[in-house]
């Protein structure tokens, strides 16, 4: 017993080992791979190359070892660096990969965030139809979710976000509102997925649209130091919009400063390349009302270098690339389609060898489960049987003890019916004796008579232990629940158990039939028994 005891104690050690190793395990893969989307994020802007490079080995080694949802988030990262690079093209691929991976593992979170994506690629190239399908599509889905209750409703804000800055870039600032509002309106810091300085800057845009431009000012000068501090690539966007507020308000001066800055952080960072071709534009308009025609056409040259440089979508020499990546798509599909439909047919012909399998093995389980249930039946009714004959000896053994108990109060009661004869006639032995006048001495006589008393305590001490053997249970139970009873009460309830009536009680204990019933109505009080209750039943169910 105490081995078992210690090799119980010993398998759950164990299993409470491997259970944690096992959990340290996880964890340490789960922080592995956030790790490595850290590490890609941590130096896009500085070294996009080597981003993307961790990024598509991270992408390999999720899709080998069978994990769809990192495939899926590797691939969402790498458009960020390949914008960085204005390399929309590979941006394209990458997204529609992605989604024909989400599409097989049914991932429709990663779908909603592809769907995303695509139409701000397609908004760059000014597909604004496109654009807003796919961007509505995302919102479908995620309104869906939001309504199975898989995702907190705060989701929703960074769909509404995507369109609202889509609106921007196309110049439609009453649209943009619209969905600027449902931002403000569904925003939950603790679940949306955007930074509500990001919507700021949207409603900052708006206020310079409405001529609002203090409004404007204040609100860009409040959301700067985070962007400084968090995103600050993102300060591109932030000064050339506010450049444009002072330009709008003839204040040329500062309008070149932040068009200015918005370069120095594009060129810092390596980010937005894209858009610097706008500031530049918008530098060499700015030259223009200021007379300065060397710096405009500077900035006109340098704008033009990298459009050709970075192939901008936004050109019209460059926008038909989106159209050829299109077509590349469709065959791709078609492609796709031809290995699914070989693969369809060999799934067919697995399904077969599969169904017969399961019938077989279907079966197989029928049959165990009916000879499962013909054992278990044969069981129970072997364990009725054995219930039954259980019960049925302990019957008899109740009854033999009853019928035991029956002839042992039998043998009292003839024995204390043998005691009151005898006592009859110790008394009568003794009444004689008191009323002699022979020659037998005062002394004598005195002697007899304290022997025959002690004789007849003596006797009643006997029958007590001998009632007590048969009714071992009943005397406890009285003297227990009734501990406040007499040697008289006690003698009188023994009788009573024997059924003796109150004239053999009278003639055993040697008093009166009414010393008798006396006894019996203060034995009631004691017991505090009513008077509806038969004081023999009483007794007699104890």
């Amino acid at each position: 017993m105490v081995l078992d005891g210690i090799n119980t104690r010993i398998s759950k050690t164990i299993a409470f080992l491997l259970l944690f190793f096992s959990m340290f395990i996880f964890i340490g893969k789960a922080q592995a791979q956030q790790d490595i989307f850290e590490q890609a994020r941590a130096i896009r802007n500085e070294s996009p190359d080597k981003s993307l490079y961790l990024l598509e080995s991270a992408y390999r080694d999720f899709l080998k070892k069978g994990d769809t949802t990192n495939a899926i988030k590797a691939l969402l990262e790498m458009p960020f660096q390949y914008g960085q690079k204005v390399d929309y093209a590979k941006s394209y691929d990458g997204l529609w990969l992605a989604l024909f991976l989400a599409d097989e593992s049914k991932d429709d979170v990663s779908k909603a965030a592809i769907y995303n994506r695509l139409g701000r690629l397609y908004s760059f190239f000014k597909k604004e139809g496109k654009a807003f399908e796919y961007l509505n599509t995302s919102l479908k889905i995620k309104k869906n979710l939001v309504g199975t209750g898989e995702l907190n409703e705060a989701r929703l804000v960074q769909n509404y976000y995507l369109i609202c800055a889509t609106y921007r870039e196309l110049d439609k600032p009453n649209l943009g509102r619209i969905y600027l509002d449902s931002c403000f309106l569904k925003y939950d810091k603790s679940h949306s997925q955007i930074q509500k300085a990001y919507l700021d800057f949207e409603k900052s845009f708006i206020l310079s649209q409405e001529k609002k431009n203090q409004e404007a000012i204040a609100l860009l000068t409040k959301i700067e130091p985070w962007f400084k501090e968090n995103r600050p690539s993102y300060l591109v966007l932030v000064y050339t919009y506010w450049g444009d507020i002072y330009r709008s308000l003839e204040d040329l001066r500062l309008s070149e400063i932040y068009y200015a800055k918005a370069l120095d952080i594009s060129a810092k960072h390596n980010s937005h390349l894209d858009f610097s071709i706008l500031v530049h534009e918008r530098l060499a308009n700015l030259y223009i009302e200021k007379g300065d025609f060397k710096k405009a056409f500077y900035s006109q040259e340098k704008a033009k270098k990298l459009d050709a440089q970075f192939f901008d979508s936004r050109s019209s020499t460059n926008q038909p690339l989106l159209e050829i990546k299109d077509e590349f798509r469709v065959e791709k599909e078609r492609q796709e389609m031809l290995i699914q439909k070989q693969r369809l047919e060999q799934l067919e012909q697995q399904d077969k060898i599969s169904l017969l399998q399961r019938i077989i093995l279907l079966g197989a389980l029928v049959f165990l489960v009916v000879i499962g249930i013909i054992y278990f039946r044969q069981i129970r009714s072997k364990y009725k049987a054995e219930k039954l004959l259980i019960q049925r000896s302990k019957e008899l053994e109740i009854q033999k003890a009853k019928e035991l108990l029956e002839l042992k109060n039998k043998e009292l009661a003839t024995s204390a019916l043998q005691l009151v004869e005898k006592d009859e006639f110790l008394k009568e032995i003794k009444n004689k004796l008191k009323g002699e006048n022979g020659s037998i001495k005062t002394a004598e006589i005195n002697q007899i008579l304290k022997s025959i008393s002690h004789s007849n305590t003596s006797n009643w001490e006997e029958f007590k232990l001998r009632f007590t053997a048969v009714n071992e249970k009943f005397y406890q139970k009285v003297t227990k629940e009734y501990p406040n009873l007499s040697q008289a009460d006690q003698k009188i309830c023994a009788l009573i158990k024997l059924n003796f009536s109150s004239k053999e009680m009278a003639r055993l204990l040697g008093i009166s039939v009414e010393s008798v019933h006396t006894t019996r109505y203060r034995l009631r009080k004691k017991m505090k028994l009513d008077r509806s209750v038969n004081l023999e039943d009483f007794i007699s169910s104890i």
